[in-house]
């Protein structure tokens, strides 16, 4: 009897089956958001950044604090202050008096810069100064070398300031000569501040030690 082979079996061949495509969906939805959200963040950070430096230099808060913006205008006001009570307490002569052998000029002047308080003692001194003016015929001029904060605080204040004066006078030929070498001063300056302004309110000389 026969047998049937391998050969003699008939084979049934299926073809191979696809392979099912995987769609390209890219990342996945939450590793997008963060990307999204961290993007956002970032153009937020630029704005806030750029708005707190134009706020700042607008309105003077950034980066220098207030106070010490005011501190530093305060030290300038109170040199420039005692700069010019020196040089117009010191600066007088001939040509400032009036028909009553006054200095009413001189007087405003030197006013303009020192307290109500100061004032009174300086009217009962300045006569001293108008008698030689008009007298000797006295001519002072003054010149400033240096000034510098020794106290500050919101209301008062101490300035040193040095410079010298020179003098002339009339001699007995009604000529004009000096009266000496120029004379150094080393003067400490108390100033107060009165409704916002800074005045002198008195003034003393500094001795050598």
């Amino acid at each position: 009897m026969a047998t049937a082979t391998a050969a003699d079996t008939p084979v049934e061949v299926t073809p191979d089956e696809p392979t099912p495509e995987v769609p390209d969906t890219g990342p996945p939805q939450e590793t997008r958001f963060r990307a999204v959200l961290l993007g956002v963040l970032a153009v937020v950070l630029v704005i806030s950044g750029a708005l707190a430096v134009h706020l700042g230099s607008s309105r003077q808060v950034w980066p220098f604090p207030a106070a010490a913006d005011q501190a530093q205008a305060d030290r300038e006001t109170v040199m420039a202050q005692t700069q010019q009570f020196v040089l117009r307490l010191n600066t007088y002569g001939p040509s400032m008096l009036d028909a009553q052998g006054q200095m009413p000029e001189y007087r405003s002047r030197v006013k303009a810069v020192i307290t109500p308080k100061f004032a009174v003692s300086f009217d009962r001194s300045v006569a001293i100064a108008e008698q030689s003016v008009k007298g000797y015929g006295l001519h002072r001029t003054c010149a400033v070398f240096a000034t510098g904060v020794e106290l500050l605080d919101s209301d008062t204040a101490q300035v040193l300031v040095a410079g010298s004066f020179s003098q002339t006078a009339r001699d007995r030929a009604g000529k004009e000569v000096p009266t000496g070498e120029p004379a150094p001063f080393r003067l400490r300056v108390s100033l107060d501040k009165i409704d916002g302004r800074w005045l002198v309110d008195d003034y003393q000389p500094v001795t050598s030690s």
